[in-house]
């Protein structure tokens, strides 16, 4: 049985164990550990994690985005829209509705802090991210190249 709990302070080491295996790319524990404990601190971000018996077997960081969001009717005044940031689980218990399950769960949340709308993203060459969000019920509102140079 798979138990869903958001992340606390003394979570924080988990949170940046399966941080590290999500977001990969150019962190270091000490960077994201930084970064998580900021995350918790924050009233307007959260992470929900997963558990198999002790076993953190994955985990969602969302946040309410105060902003535009692409593809809602954010922007007006006291606009709050839940933001899916990131969902990993572990190789093993992946095919299983885990990461389903803990959208759910951040959806519930920002529905609890007010938010009408719940959104996210994925880069374009994220086949498996589409596929997932079109699956859980997510439509595609956009796409976007972004540009930069340095002066």
């Amino acid at each position: 049985m798979v138990i869903y709990r958001e992340a606390t302070i003394d979570d924080i080491d988990i949170v940046t164990k399966l941080g590290l295996l999500l977001y990969s790319d150019d962190n270091t524990f000490e960077s994201l550990y930084k970064e998580n404990l900021s995350l918790v601190a924050a009233s307007d971000k959260f992470t929900v994690l997963a558990f198999c018996g002790e076993t953190a077997i994955g985990m969602a960081q969302c946040s309410i985005r105060h902003d535009y969001v692409e593809g809602t009717d954010s922007g007006a005044a006291h606009s709050r829209v839940g933001y899916l940031e990131g969902v990993f689980v572990c190789l093993e218990h992946r095919r299983n509705g885990v990461a389903k399950a803990l959208v759910n769960e951040c959806e519930v949340r920002a529905k609890q802090q007010g938010c009408k709308e719940f959104a996210s993203d994925c880069k374009l060459t994220n086949i498996d991210s589409y596929n997932f969000h079109i699956k859980i019920g997510f439509d595609e509102v956009s796409r976007n190249i972004h540009f930069a140079k340095e002066l």
